[in-house]
């Protein structure tokens, strides 16, 4: 099931009807992200654009509601000095955490596409990331690994850093995350194969519930050869 966003997942969709099943090697498998025109998918992917008066608007709604946050917290002053400005730097920060959604896969890659006559394993470790739990809102942070198989085709490597950055500024669950990093680079680059790893620590693990420090969640999304050839993942 893809992850994407809607217009994300679109193009997505729109493309895999136009698959053209190849003939490869049987060290690269069937390459089913093949396009008959070779056009580039991230083209028209789509985000949110907000005006700078839409902003506006969405910082003052973000700061209201925190001002009733904190007003509804059982003992706490509001009038406090340490507080006064919390529901404005909140309403800011909240945004920020979640730029992800106004970010543009295409601009981002921002051309930075080369054809190449390589066909060995790329990868890409130990990429950190910070993101929140849509769940209670609360950070889960920890190290993303990338690695694909490129199709004649690489991308530049602060690329796939982004890549991992877009998604992992909105309101996220790990799983997901793990599956929309593999996709986009998949749209960007069409290789033959994608991993993607992520090993991260829940805060809503560590700060409640459980409270379990030291505990860590491992995800994993394997896309084209990676997923058809096991051998690939020795």
């Amino acid at each position: 099931m893809s992850v994407l966003l809607k217009d994300e997942k679109n193009i997505v969709d729109k493309n895999e009807d136009e698959v053209e099943t190849s003939s490869t090697d049987k060290r690269h498998g069937s390459n089913k992200f093949d396009r008959k025109h070779g056009s580039d998918m991230i083209s028209h992917v789509n985000s949110v654009v907000i005006t700078p008066k839409q902003e506006e608007n969405i910082l003052n709604s973000l700061e209201q509601s925190y001002s009733s946050i904190l007003s509804a917290i059982p003992g706490e002053d509001v009038s406090r000095q340490g507080v006064l400005k919390t529901p404005h730097r909140a309403a800011k920060a909240m945004l920020y955490f979640t730029k992800g959604y106004r970010d543009n896969l295409n601009e981002l890659i921002n051309d930075a596409l080369f054809d190449v006559d390589h066909d060995e394993m790329v990868i890409v470790k130990d990429i950190e990331t910070f993101s929140l739990c849509e769940h209670h809102l609360v950070p889960f942070f920890g190290k993303v690994h990338v690695g694909y198989l490129p199709n004649r085709r690489v991308v530049g490597l602060s690329k796939i850093a982004r890549i991992v950055e877009m998604y992992s500024r909105r309101l996220q669950v790990q799983e997901r995350m793990t599956r929309q990093i593999a996709e986009a680079i998949t749209c960007a680059i069409k290789p033959t194969g994608v991993a993607v790893v992520i090993e991260a620590t829940h805060m809503c693990m560590v700060m409640r519930g459980v409270q379990k420090p030291g505990s860590k969640t491992t995800t994993s999304t394997m896309i084209g050869v990676f997923r058809e050839d096991p051998r690939t993942r020795e």
